[in-house]
């Protein structure tokens, strides 16, 4: 290596790497195409090695600017990451921020913490996307996730919001006419359950505590879902016992459509938590959204 890159350089290739065109990164740099062509001219000069290979009609990475180009962008990104965390002393979060959610947690965070980080930032938009498998939310461009304090990854960043979280029984009164309420867990082998289909594919075994006796249960039942709410509309309209997360199913035990069950086996459990990668610096419309969380989550 005769000389080290400048940061200007490594940025000019990234770009015209990424769009594989050196027009559109001229226009995204506001350089001239024969000013960027120059400087990878030198840049490869510099470093002894072809990062591009160029036609008349097209441009593409070599292996070697591969590479490099997957080095770089991490970097690049936390660079502007860091420059933006700046410029937000002197301004507001703008852009999009994005979060990869269960559903009862989007469920919760609709409740307050939406409408008033859109109602107090009005330059942020946020992208809220539900499903049930835990996904990798660097690898798939999210800024943050929401889970379940077991399942949020050991290497993240946790925020707790929203208090406790508790998993109870319920079934409807009519149901319960029909066949008599379970006293302890092993009475649920005897009952219709409507068991939960795992986004991994396996059935969800239900999970109770009392005096430090712990058991799980895979309990038998002829319905199975994978998704919460329907779940509860189901022991809504008679059809068995589901085990649900008590915020969902609240407003139907408060009027009475439906029972809870063996609520002494059902002790809280740490709650929701919103987490982060921890190796990167924090963008301004994510701080801004924890900030919110922390005063009305």
């Amino acid at each position: 290596m005769n000389e080290k890159p400048s940061l200007g350089d490594l940025t000019a290739f990234a770009a015209i790497a990424a769009h594989r065109s050196f027009r559109k990164a001229a226009d995204e740099l506001g350089l001239k195409p024969s000013t960027l062509s120059h400087m990878m001219r030198v840049l490869e000069q510099n470093l002894g090695v072809r990062l591009l290979n160029r036609t008349t009609r097209s441009v593409a990475p070599t292996e070697a600017g591969e590479r490099l180009l997957s080095r770089l962008q991490p970097v690049l990104r936390d660079l502007d990451a860091a420059l933006q965390e700046v410029d937000d002393f002197r301004g507001r979060p703008s852009g999009t921020l994005r979060i990869n959610s269960s559903e009862p947690g989007a469920r919760k965070l609709m409740e307050k913490v939406v409408p008033t980080f859109l109602a107090r930032h009005p330059d942020m938009a946020l992208d809220l996307v539900t499903e049930g498998r835990l996904v990798d939310i660097v690898a798939e461009g999210f800024d943050a996730g929401i889970r379940l304090g077991e399942a949020v990854p050991q290497d993240m960043i946790a925020v707790r919001f929203g208090g406790e979280a508790r998993f109870l029984p319920v079934a409807s009164p009519a149901y319960l006419e029909r066949r008599s309420a379970p006293r302890v867990p092993d009475d649920l082998k005897d009952h219709a359950c409507i068991r939960l289909r795992l986004p991994s594919g396996k059935l969800y075994r239900w999970e109770f505590e009392k005096h430090g006796q712990e058991l799980e249960i895979d309990v038998p039942g002829v319905l199975t879902l994978d998704n919460v709410e329907l779940m509860i509309e189901a022991a809504r309209d008679g059809l068995g016992i589901a085990y649900v997360p008590l915020h969902s199913a609240q407003r139907y035990l408060d009027s009475g459509r439906l029972v809870g069950l063996l609520d002494d086996w059902c002790p809280p459990i740490p709650g929701v938590f919103l987490y982060y990668p921890g190796h990167r610096l924090v963008p301004p419309g994510l701080r801004a959204f924890i900030d919110v969380l922390k005063e009305v989550g």
